[in-house]
């Protein structure tokens, strides 16, 4: 970690104390050499956080004394609270964290990459290019479908996989989780029942949970989920759908085999259930792999993804694949729920982007940088005990096993005192039968403060 970030980090974590009202206007703040020690951060560092919030009038020196906390502190913003501590650990747990505490935070639970890992060069053309835009795409609402050049561009990304799918097939949404949302809508009633695996994506958990149905976990293992048990609950509980990654399952990485996927085929086939495919991730892969809707179209397979782990998770856009009369019931929903597809200066910037040729480079740059992140993080946090549970072909996570004894929500809450987020297994586990396994973001670990913080927390636990 960089000495101006270490020193960010003691700013940040007086804030915290501050506007969480642990520390009071008035109250004496730790000695120099305690926050240091408490921190893992050299005395020096501490001083010069110290002098800067003194310079800001948040704290003050008292000579001989110490520093105290002022008494016309004024309060922080909502975005500056900090972390939850008291939080209970759920599937919202790790999004909470992620996405309010500060970008001081180390955050090798969150879902998405640092943004010197993106292509801001690409997006800082796309936004001049769009600054001399017509009026109507910087004022207007976008169509129901969203846009139509970026629809076409998808539509020859699914003809390089051999799928036939006409651009009005494909709805534009305001992200992948718009269109999860907008699907269980269509599908599910109240007390539905939905497959999922175990583990599994803790926002599909939540989504599902807001739609008030049941969900019904099947294991997942190295090669996929166990389709034996995956059929015998399609059996017992009749589910309106399942859905899960093909490519880069999230959070385990594991990509199915073309065997695996003609059996969920097989199988769905025989039932008549639905396979919802949540391809978000599918781009890291160094090759192109077997997907359900390239092995079995669209009779029975919808496709969602999104552009937010590739190009930007601040221009949010998704996209719904799936058979003509299906995107003519989704569109009414759009329209209810958004009033229209996503922005349309946010998918002009999108295509903009991924139509220019420094995509592609970008793409095949990151994967290889990927490729060595992840080997280098897996033996790293090998040397403190924690094993990868497999080493995926692509993407930036690791799912791994914690030490023996190690309780990964406890690891979670003590990390995050040491302003460090973490994302615990039982979160990703509709049965909490995780709780031994943590998600590791490979992008998220380049500070070796990282592991010196895990390693010391697990020492005391």
């Amino acid at each position: 970690m960089a000495y101006g970030q270490q020193t960010q980090r003691v700013i940040q974590a007086v804030r915290t104390k501050i506007s969480s009202r642990a520390l009071e206007p008035g109250e004496k703040l730790p000695s120099i050499r305690g926050f240091a020690s408490s921190m893992n951060v050299s005395p020096s560092t501490v001083v010069e956080a110290y002098d800067r919030l003194a310079a800001e009038g948040i704290i003050f020196a008292r000579k001989g004394s110490g520093f105290y906390v002022s008494p016309n502190t004024q309060p922080f913003t909502v975005s500056e609270i900090g972390p939850h501590l008291d939080r209970e650990i759920d599937p919202f747990w790790v999004s909470r964290q992620s996405l309010d505490t500060g970008s001081e935070m180390l955050k090798p639970g969150c879902g998405w990459m640092p943004a010197d890992w993106m292509p801001t060069g690409s997006l800082r053309k796309a936004l001049r290019t769009l600054s001399k835009a017509d009026d109507h795409l910087l004022c207007d609402y976008a169509s129901t479908r969203g846009a139509s050049n970026l629809r076409r561009l998808l539509a020859r990304q699914f003809a390089a996989e051999g799928i036939e799918a006409d651009p009005n097939q494909l709805l534009l949404t305001g992200s992948a989780t718009q269109s999860l949302d907008l699907l269980c809508r269509f599908l599910l009633r109240p007390g539905d029942r939905v497959l999922i695996s175990d583990p599994c994506y803790f926002n599909f958990q939540a989504i599902l949970k807001a739609h008030q149905v049941e969900m019904i976990s099947v294991p997942y293992t190295k090669t996929g989920v166990d389709c034996e048990q995956f059929e015998q609950a399609i059996l017992e509980y009749k589910p309106r759908f399942y859905v899960s990654n093909s490519s880069l399952h999230n959070p385990t990485g594991v990509t199915l085999s073309p065997q695996a996927a003609h059996q969920i085929l097989t199988i769905a086939s025989r039932h008549d259930l639905i396979l919802i495919e949540d391809d978000v991730f599918s781009e890291f892969m160094p090759a192109m792999t077997p997907r359900l809707t390239a092995l079995g179209g669209f009779d029975r397979v919808i496709r969602l993804g999104s552009f937010s782990k590739t190009l930007s998770a601040s221009v949010r856009c998704g996209y719904i694949a799936t058979k003509p009369e299906w995107v003519e019931a989704l569109l009414d929903l759009q329209v209810a729920t958004n009033f229209g597809g996503p922005s349309p200066i946010a998918t002009e910037l999108i295509y903009t982007c991924m139509n220019d040729g420094s995509y592609r480079k970008h793409m095949e740059t990151l994967r290889m940088r990927l490729a060595k992140a992840r080997r280098e993080v897996s033996a790293n946090l090998a040397e403190i005990g924690i094993q990868s549970w497999l080493m995926p072909e692509g993407g930036f996570y690791l799912w791994s096993r914690l030490p023996e004894g190690v309780d990964s929500a406890e690891l979670a809450r003590a990390a995050l005192q040491q302003n460090m987020v973490l994302a615990p297994g039982d979160v990703f586990s509709p049965t909490q039968s995780m709780g031994h396994f943590m998600r590791f973001n490979v992008s998220q670990m380049g500070d070796p403060m990282t592991y010196e913080i895990l390693s010391d927390v697990i020492a005391n636990l």
